[in-house]
């Protein structure tokens, strides 16, 4: 899979624009190798984010060749925003979770938890180590984790993302389940800078690939 995350720094006033613009990307869902986009505002700022997942690089490409400056002349909303950040990266990782697969994940979800981890050099390799033995497993036994993905987005930057049934869930498994993995995942020993979101989803932002 292809990952790709989006960072818009909306101006101010231009929420209900940017939103209702957000909402038409719709458009998109019967785009070949799309399994899906979510996202939301980040609490207490006008700061909007979006996770999109692909099946492959190649599919990807040709959204953008073919599809991608349409779609976005008909969002309308170059003027709503005063910064943009786009990374994208290959999900290097799926974590398994209660739901069946990740389009199935991405619909049913109300929270993203996302954890954009700067590495210390040379750390890669022992990051991913944790993230399959020990995040994959220790997440995966909350109640209400539906699944994940951890797509590189540059050597030394990856984005940890997972979805969440409903808020009480995601706060259930920091008390019940974190305590005891933190200690086994040693983060400072790979993580020199961590930037943590848990991203309420707005419904009408979701965009299913059609089958």
């Amino acid at each position: 899979m292809w990952g790709k995350w989006i960072d818009c720094r909306v101006r101010p006033g231009a929420r209900e624009a940017f939103a209702a613009g957000q909402r038409r990307w719709s458009a998109i869902s019967d785009q070949p190798g799309l399994v899906g986009q979510t996202g939301g505002w980040a609490p207490g700022a006008d700061r909007a984010l979006l996770l999109a997942l692909w099946s492959d690089e190649p599919a990807y490409a040709r959204f953008l060749r073919e599809r991608h400056d349409r779609a976005a002349a008909h969002a309308a909303q170059q003027d709503d925003y005063e910064a943009i950040e786009v990374a994208t990266g290959p999900v290097v990782l799926t974590m398994p979770g209660s739901a069946p697969a990740l389009p199935d994940a991405l619909t049913r979800a109300t929270v993203l938890r996302a954890a954009d981890c700067r590495l210390h050099p040379g750390r890669a390799d022992h990051f991913l180590h944790v993230q399959r033995e020990v995040w994959a497993p220790g997440m995966a036994a909350a109640h209400g984790m539906l699944g994940g993905t951890v797509t590189r987005l540059a050597p030394d930057r990856y984005l940890v993302t997972t979805l969440w049934t409903t808020p009480a869930a995601h706060h259930a498994y920091t008390t019940d389940h974190l305590p005891s993995l933190l200690p086994r995942a040693s983060v400072p020993t790979d993580v020199r800078a961590l930037t943590g979101h848990l991203l309420p989803l707005e419904p009408t932002w979701h965009v299913g690939a059609d089958v």
